[in-house]
């Protein structure tokens, strides 16, 4: 979402943002852009004219976020190849379901930040991992979602590629079905935004993941899935001799979520959720 900042005379700013009104002078405008970046929002600057012209053409303002978000984009990826090349340490980077196509691009662009999505590409000359950025559909309707026949059949394309099944990491999105890791409020799609379920004042939970996620676990039994999507459900789960793990997310509230994982031959030798 675009956060619009008015430019005010004299110095001053206004902003519309999460339902109240902020206001200040040049030298709070700071402290509100990081408030805004750290739910995931973009600050924009506009005088009272490009305010306007924000209102009046959808366009005008479809432009403005496409720029912003591969500004920061571009931003993350310098970040990463400033304090890590020459270290030695990999870095592999997918989209998800929420993100545009466009983002592929900056990050192929970078020398040392990777995009793997929908290729075969080989860890440490031993693991393979196959990555996917689409999930099933979802009631936000978001930019990278498949009909779950699309995505088996991405998946299988994938593995139809691999030298060693029991090597394999699924680098996926979107969680399996019915995992616990996949475990959302239920939404409510007919209306816009979506709307949470309740029933006798209960909110309802459903498996929010993909069933061709968890049909392709099944039958290929990969060494390890990492999955995301799902933000309230850090977990970890096994399939068969497969684990999966979700970390989940708390990027509103300025924490980063991850999980590391330790592999030996054809086997997880353990992992560990990490936060900072």
């Amino acid at each position: 979402m675009v956060v619009p900042i008015v430019e005010k005379p004299g110095g001053e700013f206004e902003c519309e943002f999460l339902g109240q009104k902020w206001t200040g002078k040049s030298e709070d405008l700071d402290d509100l852009k990081r408030r805004i970046s750290l739910v995931g929002f973009y600050p924009h600057m506009v005088n009272e004219d490009g305010m306007r012209e924000l209102n009046e053409n959808p366009q005008k303002l479809a432009e403005a976020y496409d720029r912003l978000v591969v500004e920061r984009l571009q931003r993350w990826v310098k970040l990463a190849e400033g304090r890590l090349e020459g270290t030695g340490v990999r870095v592999y980077v997918t989209g998800g379901n929420d993100d545009p196509p466009f983002i592929e691009k900056v990050i192929r662009e970078s020398s040392y930040v990777v995009d793997p999505e929908g290729q075969v590409v080989t860890l440490d000359d031993q693991y393979e991992m196959v990555s996917l950025a689409d999930s099933n559909p979802t009631p936000w309707k978001t930019p990278r979602e498949l009909i779950e026949e699309d995505l088996g059949k991405k998946i299988d394309t994938m593995m139809s590629q691999v030298k060693d099944v029991k090597k394999c990491i699924f680098n996926f999105h979107v969680p399996p079905k019915d995992s616990t890791i996949d475990t959302a409020p239920k939404l409510d799609g007919s209306v816009s935004p979506p709307r949470y379920v309740v029933e006798a004042g209960v909110q309802m939970m459903v498996g929010a993941g993909s069933s061709a996620v968890r049909k392709s676990i099944e039958r290929y039994q990969p060494i390890l899935g990492l999955h995301g999507h799902i933000h309230e459900s850090r977990g970890a789960i096994k399939i068969g001799k497969t684990l999966c793990l979700n970390p989940g997310s708390e990027y509103g509230e300025g924490i980063l979520r991850g999980v590391i994982v330790t592999l030996k031959d054809d086997s997880v030798k353990g992992y560990q959720f990490t936060s900072g």
